[in-house]
């Protein structure tokens, strides 16, 4: 059996584990969904109707990016994205935690555009509230260094930020480039990796 990851090209959350993948060199079917009109084999294996989904080799099914990660890491320990020591580990969580709700909102976002003629501006002001308090925050974290966690090396923290400001500029703006200039020359930076380079989501 094929692995198999059913993704979306320009969901932040599969880019996630689609750079996992290639920086751990595993084999993977890409099987792209259509989130407007789920196929049925999606929709079985994934309750929640959500991507990313992952299948690995033994029928092993994980939906959710985070159980995604965390799986692979240890299924697949190299190279590791997730600190082996407690608290180093839970360090890298949280910043995760916080890069996939930065996430989340700017997702929320972008669809409150799409229908910005009905939506009260009240979760406008919700979102964009939140995503402007969590930016400094990143911005801060990198102001003297090189990742997020402090160490010489990316982690999961790293990619979920990386993923998450991608989706900004893809759905929003390019703004905080100029508002955050750490978070910036971070960026860029890991765009020079080509785990990176190779799965930059493109408009359609």
């Amino acid at each position: 059996m094929n692995r198999t990851l059913y993704y979306h090209q320009q969901s932040n959350f599969s880019r996630k584990i689609r750079i996992f993948l290639s920086e751990k060199r595993l084999d993977c079917e890409l099987k792209e969904i259509n989130l407007v009109n789920k196929p049925p084999e999606f929709l079985k294996i994934s309750p929640i109707g959500q991507v990313p989904v992952f299948v690995d080799e033994d029928g092993t099914t994980i939906w959710d990016s985070t159980l995604i990660a965390e799986y692979l890491d240890e299924t697949y320990p190299q190279p590791n994205f997730y600190p082996l020591a407690r608290r180093q580990r839970l360090e890298c969580r949280k910043w995760e935690e916080l890069a996939d709700v930065l996430g989340d909102n700017i997702i929320r976002l972008w669809v409150l555009d799409l229908t910005s003629d009905i939506a009260p501006t009240y979760y406008r002001k919700k979102y964009e509230t939140l995503i402007n308090r969590l930016l400094p925050i990143f911005d801060e974290q990198l102001l003297t260094a090189k990742y997020l966690l402090g160490g010489e090396t990316w982690t999961a923290a790293d990619v979920a930020a990386l993923c998450s400001l991608s989706y900004y500029s893809l759905r929003l703006n390019e703004d905080w480039r100029i508002q955050y200039p750490h978070v910036r020359e971070w960026f860029d930076r890991l765009h020079e990796r080509e785990s990176v380079k190779s799965t930059i989501p493109r408009k359609t």
